[in-house]
């Protein structure tokens, strides 16, 4: 298998209806947003649907969530030492690095650090500096911004418990909750793929390709209460290959090909309330998908 051929720069435009898209638990898990009041959804949340949809494609990931754990490891040094059994990441680190990769999907695609602390005779960490051994992958994700602001189209809602959690409480059984929720926006997340970084991890164009799927059905088996199934989705990912693992055009470059911006003063469907523009550049080839 060799490793990715050409840069790839990818966009994806993610829909919202009366759902919290990620919430800030900073701010009492309100949807988060920026000062100007336009809705996020930050890097890493993203990136968790990524790997939540890659285990779900049979890959194996490094970082698994604890309610979409398919192993029986419960924390990141018990995988690590249970799976890579027959590499000392104390004796040789490259070689630890190679077997890591080489294991888990997520890890040749976004890089992991493995800093562990050494154990003492019992087991124990001891406190003693320990091993760190850092992977840098080639695929970037940029936070998800919406293209107008949500401030003024977010709720928030007065919820009740109508049971007793525990045979002690002596409370009345009415516990008041609150959930918050954004009624519409539209999102858009960019992203890039380098070859260079792909020949340390042996990150390849078939990894490439799974990453567009899981990008393409990012929020399949996604629902919760707070994001109810079919409230959020993929409305496109445009997908762009260089013809060279350098690239034709910088990543900035490609990503301002894209733009999306309301045609109302309370845009509410994405079909009519928005104008989507795709400009081109000379040679470089690109792939409009709808999501799931």
């Amino acid at each position: 298998m060799t490793t990715l051929s050409k840069k790839i720069d990818f966009a994806v435009i993610v829909t919202v209806q009366h759902a919290n898209p990620n919430g800030d638990p900073l701010n009492g898990n309100r949807p988060r947003t920026t000062y100007e009041g336009f809705g996020e959804m930050s890097d890493v949340s993203i990136k968790r649907k990524i790997r939540n949809r890659l285990q779900d494609m049979g890959h194996k990931i490094f970082v698994q969530s604890d309610d979409n754990r398919m192993d029986d490891y419960g924390s990141l040094r018990e995988r690590a030492e249970g799976t890579l059994k027959g590499v000392d990441p104390n004796k040789d680190k490259k070689k630890y690095q190679e077997a890591a990769c080489k294991t888990w999907l997520d890890v040749r695609a976004f890089g992991q650090l493995f800093a562990f602390k050494k154990k003492g005779k019992k087991g124990d960490e001891d406190g003693s500096d320990g091993v760190s051994i850092p992977v840098r992958g080639p695929v970037s994700i940029h936070p998800a911004f919406s293209v107008a602001t949500v401030l003024d189209r977010s709720q928030s809602i007065q919820i009740t418990k109508s049971v007793s959690s525990e045979p002690s409480e002596t409370r009345g059984s009415d516990t008041m909750g609150m959930k918050h929720r954004v009624d519409h926006g539209v999102y858009v997340f960019y992203g890039a793929m380098n070859p260079q970084l792909a020949s340390k991890t042996g990150f390849s164009d078939e990894d490439a390709e799974a990453i567009k799927e899981a990008l393409r059905t990012l929020f399949v088996n996604d629902a919760s209460s707070a994001r109810p199934e079919g409230s959020m989705a993929v409305h496109k990912v445009y997908w762009w290959e260089h013809n060279s693992p350098n690239g034709q055009y910088s990543s900035a470059k490609v990503h301002r090909l894209l733009k999306v911006k309301p045609n109302k003063e309370e845009p509410k469907n994405i079909e009519e309330d928005y104008d989507i523009q795709l400009d081109e550049l000379p040679g470089l080839k690109y792939e409009v998908l709808d999501g799931e």
